[in-house]
């Protein structure tokens, strides 16, 4: 299974998980490209999960292109070596198409898991929703999210009995973090911030194609929106991308905007379902 940023070890979590449980059915190895090195690391880590292997190809400022060009020649290697009998990738970042890629130049069989997704433009969202069209090409077993998806890959003429819907595993993943937790959050930090009777927005932004004027005044909005309610607070887990943080700093002085790093995954699930 190859993965390279949080999304990926959120929703492969319960693949590898239930994988692991069958070991006479299964050897899982588990490749990190490194795409979103710090968020990856830590996802990693809650999820209890170690990368066999690490390739390591995040550079600060990396283009699309430079980054998928990394991951085909430092994976490569490692299909070599490993001679797996299937690739598994998830979704639809650099990593997972990359990673079909090379698995296809190995001849080796490549399973999609949340096949099918699609908006119907190929530049929104950029460039994933080329990233999962190309690796629907490139796949040979599509585990869609829905019967929606589903309909979308046989429109492509995708082979009907190669498609299975599944449902999304973000959803299954979620159900496990609330086993592990409990319903409560750790942090005191947060337990603050959520207190009983106060009105809390969670605010979470991050898509490419609204970097910029666009990310602002969005920001522009919710900080006119918030001044017409006294008496809600928003909490902010801000991604770390600059492009990000700049367009947020017209929230940076108000009051009633709480900045946060990028939680655990588990806490995020948390303040959510409170």
């Amino acid at each position: 299974m190859v993965l390279g940023t949080r999304p990926e070890v959120i929703k492969l979590w319960p693949v590898i998980r239930l994988a692991r449980q069958r070991p006479g059915r299964f050897r899982v190895r588990l490749v990190a490209t490194g795409q979103h090195r710090e968020l990856l690391q830590a996802a990693l880590d809650w999820a209890g999960l170690r990368a066999d292997w690490n390739l390591d190809v995040m550079v600060p400022g990396q283009q699309p292109a430079a980054l998928a060009a990394r991951i085909l020649e430092r994976l490569d290697p490692v299909l070599a070596r490993e001679q797996p009998d299937l690739v598994m990738v998830q979704g639809d970042t650099s990593t997972a198409w990359a990673a079909a890629l090379a698995a296809f130049y190995r001849r080796i069989p490549v399973a999609h898991v949340e096949a099918g997704l699609r908006s119907g433009d190929r530049h929104h969202p950029f460039p994933e929703e080329a990233h999962r069209r190309m690796t629907a090409v490139l796949a040979d077993y599509h585990f869609a999210p829905t019967a929606a998806a589903r309909q979308a890959l046989t429109a492509e003429r995708v082979d009907p009995g190669r498609i299975f819907v599944t449902g999304n595993t973000v959803v299954d993943a979620l159900h496990l973090v609330r086993e592990r937790t409990g319903g409560q959050l750790k942090d005191p930090r947060l337990s603050a911030l959520f207190q009983p009777g106060r009105r809390v927005i969670l605010l979470t932004t991050h898509r490419r194609e609204s970097w910029g004027e666009r990310l602002r005044r969005a920001y522009l909005g919710i900080k006119a929106a918030l001044d017409e309610v006294p008496d809600a607070h928003i909490v902010f887990p801000w991604h770390p991308n600059p492009a990000v943080r700049e367009a947020a700093a017209v929230l940076k002085a108000h009051p009633r905007v709480h900045f946060l790093e990028p939680p655990p995954y588990p806490e995020f699930i948390e303040m959510l379902a409170l």
